[in-house]
């Protein structure tokens, strides 16, 4: 099984940070925040890697 090690963050207007989802590829995270941004809302979407030490 492969470590969900990217995540997909949802940024708003505020600043408040949110996680959309984790997945186990770069490629498929910038696929989901792609998707979402296609959508027009005002959010940021980032994509971030987990550093699994720091866990």
């Amino acid at each position: 099984m492969s470590e969900l090690v990217w995540v997909v963050i949802r940024q708003d207007d505020n600043g408040n940070r949110y996680r959309v989802g984790r997945y186990a590829t770069r490629q498929e995270a910038e696929r989901v925040a792609d998707t979402l941004d296609a959508r027009g809302h005002k959010q940021l979407y980032l994509i971030e890697r987990i550093d699994r030490r720091a866990s």
